[in-house]
Parts: C-alpha cells; structure tokens; sequence
C-alpha cells in the first residue's frame, strides 16, 4: 500500500499537472497571437511603403505629362512647386539614363550622392534607387520613372524616416524592431530597439514584401508567453491568483457602497476611445484687413450628459499619464472630419495644433501628419505645428532635425509662448521655426510697462529678419490691436474677435469672412463684414 507521504506527492504533482494545463494553453495561445503581432506589422509596414511610393509615382507620372527633360529654370520651379504640394517627397530630380542627377528642385546646385544598390520592380519602368548624400550616414529611397529612348528620368527622392510608420493602424506604438531591405538585402532602414527584441529566451519574427515594389519589412519582438520551468507556471500562477484576488478586493470595495468615484485614469482612457475630447477652434485674424487667416485647434472634453469641461482640469493628467499622443492624433483626425472641406477649399487658411516636445522624439510626428493628412482635403502646407517655449527640449539638435523634416512635408511650425520659458531667444535662432507667438502676458502689458513693450520690439525685429510670421496671443481690448498694428504686427487671435468656437461655429464664420470666390461672383455686392458683427450673427441664430 502507499504511505500517507507518497498520496501527498502523488496528489500535489496531479495538482501541478492540472493546473499546468491551462496556463499552457494559456501562454501557447499568448505566443499565437505574438507571431500573428509581428505578422500584422509587417504587412502594415510593407503596405505603408506601397502607400508612400504610390504617392511618389503619381507625382512624378504628374510631372512627366508636363514633358519635363531639360534643367531650364521653368522646368526647375515646376519640380519646386510640386515638391511643395507632394507632402513626403523631399527632392525632385531630373537624372540621365544613368542614374546621375542633372538637377534638382533647388536647381543646378545639390548635395554630391551615392547609389548605393538599384533594384527593378514589378512595374517595369519604375526604378528604386537607395541613394546616401555623400558625408552623410543616412539613406534615402529615390524612386525614377524611367523615361523611353534613353531620355532624362525625373525621381523623386523619399526619407527612410516617412518608409518605417511607427504607429500601427489601431493608433499604438508598432511593436518589436523593424528593419526594411530592397529584394536584393540591401538595407534602407530600421525602427525601434533590436537590443530589446532580442532578450529574454528567443524572439518571434514576421516578414512581407511588397509586390508591386519589392521591398521586404521584417518585424521582430520578444518572445512571450512561453513555459521554460516551474519557475515560470509559479509566477504565472502567482500573477493569476493576484489578478483575481484584486478583484474579489475591488468587488468587495466599490461594488456593495457605490459611493467611491470613479478612477480618473479609466475615465479618460474610456473618453479618449469613444472620442469625447474634442477640438474648438480659436481664430486667427489678420488685424489689418479684419481677413481670418486660420484658426488653433484647442481641446474640450465634451461629456455625454452634454458638459463641456475646460483643459485645465484634465490635460495635467493627460501629460502626466502618457495619454498626450493619444489624444493629440484623435483631435487631429476629428479637425480632417469635421472643417476638411471648408479649409481645403481656401489654401491661404491654416490649422494649428499644440503638439507636445515629446512627440518630437524619433520623428513620432512625421509618422502622424503622413498617416493623418494623406489623403485628407486639408494640405500639408496648411498645417502649423506649435511646440512651447514652457517646457524643456532635450536635445535641441534631434528636435531641429525633425522641424526641418516637418518643413520639407510642407507644414509649419511655430514656438508658442514665447518669452516666458527656459530659453531666452536660443529655441526662436536654434530650431529654425517658421512663426512665433507672442504670449499674452506681454500683449496685455504693452501699453503700460516698457520691458513688455522692448521684448515685443526684439521679437519683431527678429522675427522680419529671420522672415518669420508673428502672431500675438490673448488680444482682448481694441487699444491692444492699435497698439500691435503699430508694432508692425498683422496676425491676433483673443476673446475680443471671438471664443474658442465648436466645429459647426467655426465653419460658419468661415463661410463669412472668407466666401469662396464662386460665391462673391453669384452673390451681390455687400460691404465686408467684420469679426463682431458676424459673431453677433451667430449668437443671435
């Protein structure tokens, strides 16, 4: 007969083995659904090249209707403006048979490059070219349309940074590390971090290739979810029973009194998915012609009960927690909904939004504004990205290279707040930004106190000579525009022209002020309306 001892032994290893069974199946089935992870990245990888290319071919098809095969100085502008409306393509170029550039967009007078491999696709005279700029580590993809009769070629020269997205098509991070070749190997870039992809006990990988372009994306991550010992079905065991130990406890503590308030955290994760914060659209006028140039893109978190609640009491938390991106990309596809059409029909206007420093780390916002805006009725070259002077940068180089990266898509960026964070005049000469926002503080004290009136005297001096736009902030009193106008400053927004307006608002008072050009032909002639009055309009309806 067995002893007492060996029924225990027996009846703890039947207990390990049942429990075994479904934290096997449980970890097998996390590793499924890692290798079908980096699957479902690489084909996104893959189609977000095919999406960039595709971009770079119209263009170039574009361009070869316009029988462009020689550097004349017509032919060199007509690359330039197209440069200017593609959105990703960073150079256009005419190239002889060879391979050579003959010129580019900014003329006879370019950076010396390499051709450092060449490779067909499936689309017999499309050519990739992975191209380095002599001096430089960095690559670049150059795609040719290779002309007949060995006749000039015109490229289009794309950045690695706009062929690797970094954020997947559910709005998160793309997982693992990425690394994209040509077909033959040769490499043109990688995303994300192979040193962390490669620790633990092995790592999982996905690859696809484009059909049409030939380029392969190969995503790789850390393998999880697997059973190495007891060591692990202990811990595994350990984190499941403290799963449901904590919510017996939380069951126990909310379920019954039902007086505790909700977690702040789940509120806004649960407001951020069903689109809850939403953009107000504060105008930008120009105070010399009563014209409205554009509008900021500010955000309020609308409830569904119907409450609208200000960004003070919930944007701190938004930052603090890592939500920012989050919402910054959700308020961004809301403005391409909601005022996409009046905006893109009037190219003059522009949109800006608050974007904060960290979304300049590793060219996150590249990857944005492509996704974004390709295909929306709203150009790149109507888009202002505003960094503040409050906060800290970093790393002012990394920062500059991404604004100029930004600049060459097309849109703008400008430094709010300016003169009243850490940098003096060292971020407005250092990173290069096309506008500058005086801060409200010195517009209200412009009239009264000499040193507000001496910093908004440097920033526009400064500004003409670096051929910035100036806009002036929290403008609320007629003496303020006089004031300003003498100061040789043309752009203001503030409570005085109007509030922050919802997107139906907004669209209303740009159907006002700046009517289609169709429109003011088939309606009769009034005299030009002016901010307040049409406000007045739209409170009054």
């Amino acid at each position: 007969m067995l002893k007492f001892g060996t029924y225990k032994l027996f009846a703890a290893a039947l207990g390990i083995a049942i429990a075994a069974v479904p934290v096997y199946w449980f970890t097998s089935w996390l590793q499924g659904q890692g290798e079908a992870g980096v699957s479902v990245a690489a084909d996104w990888s893959v189609g977000f090249v095919d999406l960039t290319i595709d971009g770079a071919v119209a263009s170039l098809r574009d361009l070869a209707n316009r029988d462009i095969e020689s550097c004349t100085p017509a032919n060199v502008e007509t690359l330039r403006q197209s440069v200017i409306a593609s959105g990703p393509i960073k150079e256009l170029a005419l190239v002889s048979p060879g391979g050579e550039t003959l010129c580019t967009d900014l003329g006879a007078s370019f950076a010396p490059r390499d051709i450092l491999a060449s490779a067909a696709t499936s689309n017999h005279d499309i050519m990739l070219d992975v191209v380095s700029l002599v001096g430089r580590d960095d690559r670049l993809l150059r795609v040719r349309v290779v002309a007949p009769q060995r006749k000039p070629s015109l490229a289009a020269l794309l950045p690695v940074a706009l062929l690797l997205p970094r954020i997947a098509p559910n709005g998160h991070p793309l997982p693992g590390y990425t690394r994209m070749t040509l077909a033959d190997g040769t490499l043109l870039g990688t995303s994300g971090d192979d040193s962390a992809a490669a620790k633990g006990d092995g790592v999982i990988s996905g690859r696809a290739q484009s059909e049409r372009y030939g380029p392969i994306a190969t995503v790789t991550m850390q393998r999880s979810g697997s059973i190495a010992g007891f060591a692990d079905v202990r811990r595994i065991g350990m984190a499941v029973c403290a799963m449901f130990a904590l919510a017996i406890l939380m069951c126990l503590i909310f379920i019954p009194g039902r007086r505790r308030r909700r977690n702040p955290i789940a509120e806004i994760e649960s407001a951020l998915v069903a689109d809850e914060f939403v953009p107000f659209y504060q105008p930008i006028i120009n105070i010399k012609t009563g014209k409205l140039l554009g509008a900021e893109v500010l955000v309020r978190w609308r409830k569904p009960d119907g409450t609208i609640v200000a960004p003070g009491t919930f944007i701190p938390l938004v930052e603090s927690r890592g939500f920012i991106l989050d919402l910054t990309r959700s308020l961004m596809r809301q403005v391409c909904t909601e005022v996409g059409e009046a905006v893109g029909a009037r190219p003059q206007m522009y949109i800006t939004f608050n974007i904060a420093p960290r979304h300049f780390t590793d060219s996150i916002v590249l990857n944005d504004v492509g996704a974004i805006f390709e295909g929306s009725q709203i150009r790149l070259s109507q888009i202002v990205l505003e960094i503040t002077e409050r906060f800290e940068i970093a790393n002012l180089s990394a920062t500059r290279r991404v604004i100029a990266a930004l600049q060459g898509l097309g849109c703008r960026v400008a430094l709010d707040d300016v003169g009243t964070g850490h940098s003096g005049l060292s971020y407005i000469l250092k990173l290069g930004v096309d506008v500058i926002k005086i801060d409200r503080l010195f517009v209200e004290a412009i009239k009264t106190e000499r040193h507000a009136q001496a910093i908004v005297e440097t920033l526009v001096t400064l500004a003409r000579n670096l051929r910035m736009q100036i806009v002036a902030e929290g403008v609320e009193r007629i003496d303020q525009v006089e004031c300003l106008r003498e100061h040789g400053i043309s752009a203001a927004q503030g409570y005085l022209f109007a509030p922050p307006l919802p997107g139906a608002a907004f669209i209303k008072l740009i159907n006002a002020l700046n009517p289609l050009a169709m429109e003011s032909e088939l309606a009769p002639a009034e005299p030009p309306k002016t901010v307040t009055a049409v406000m007045a309009q739209l409170a009054a309806a």
